[in-house]
């Protein structure tokens, strides 16, 4: 989720039912270094919490050193180390997923983050392995047990797979069954009665959703409804959805400070709100050119305008 679960997206998703927020993934060298970009994607508001603060690196020492100063710095509820991430940048530098065919490494950098933040907790999140010749996540989540971490969120694919094919939740019901410590299911969940079947069919004390909620940040709260009645909570109309992306563009422009620059980091965003939408091809298209908040309050008005004709 880098460059997805930023401080507005984040409260966008906890307003609407989200229990508990993490933050973009976050280099520990880089912290370790001080670096202070680094250190404004650890920013986070009071109204977040509880939110863990991710970290992802290969040095044992340099992440303990890293979590430690992140404790410091913004005091998070916990602290969540990545050991999923299938990007080529990060494992060429033995991060992310990279340390699931490393199981010494991940037990030495786990066990040294846990040992310097105590008593603060501390989670991880992994893949169900390496490739598909080499799926060893019940290993891994009971050396991560034994190292003291606290939760596991495990996400059904391997590395190689990348957001490809389906998640294997055949797996991660064997690493909840695999450990005491609670395990949280991702992967593929796009609706409340996803997360109830999934949970049945694996013993999972939690799900995680992450691409889903890009397109729809309402999903939370249409998973909470189900929980409680058994029915499926419409997604809101398609004024609410153009007044949340208005919503989201004008708070990127406030905490960029240039509007120019603000909204060419929203494209990607905006590309991820327009599925299912009607006409979606043609939105797109639009997007990819959008530079202001008064284009975009244009292409909005001509959508819903363009759909009332057509209804």
């Amino acid at each position: 989720m880098a460059g997805v679960s930023d401080k507005i997206f984040r409260q966008f998703c906890k307003e609407r039912g989200a229990d508990v927020l993490v933050t973009e993934f976050v280099s520990a060298e880089g912290v370790f270094r001080r670096n202070e970009r680094t250190r404004e994607y650890l920013d986070f508001d009071e109204c977040e919490r509880p939110i863990g603060v991710q970290l992802f690196g290969g040095n044992a020492e340099h992440m303990a050193e890293a979590a430690k100063q992140v404790i410091e710095w913004v005091r998070p509820d916990f602290i969540d180390l990545n050991f999923g991430c299938p990007v080529n940048k990060v494992v060429a530098k033995n991060g992310g997923s990279a340390l699931l065919r490393d199981c010494p490494t991940l037990a030495a950098v786990a066990g040294a983050v846990v040992r310097a933040v105590a008593p603060i907790p501390v989670t991880a999140k992994i893949r169900i392995g390496w490739d598909a010749e080499s799926v060893n996540a019940p290993h891994v989540a009971r050396i991560l047990e034994e190292t003291g971490i606290l939760a596991l969120a495990v996400h059904g694919r391997t590395r190689a797979q990348g957001y490809s094919g389906e998640a294997d939740w055949n797996v991660i019901g064997e690493v909840a069954a695999a450990v005491s410590i609670p395990v949280i299911g991702n992967g593929d969940l796009t609706s409340g009665a996803d997360v109830i079947r999934r949970r049945a069919e694996t013993g999972i004390a939690g799900a995680m959703i992450g691409r889903a909620a890009m397109s729809a940040p309402w999903i939370f709260r249409q998973v909470k409804h189900y929980f409680a009645t058994g029915g499926n909570l419409p997604s809101p109309s398609l004024p609410e959805k153009w007044e949340l992306i208005q919503r989201h563009c004008q708070l990127a422009v406030e905490e960029w400070g240039n509007e120019d620059q603000a909204m060419r980091s929203m494209r990607a965003r905006l590309m991820a709100y327009s599925k299912g939408f009607p006409n979606s091809r043609n939105l797109r298209e639009k997007f990819q050119h959008v530079a202001s908040l008064a284009k975009i309050g244009e292409i909005a008005a001509e959508h819903m305008a363009l759909e009332l004709q057509v209804a």
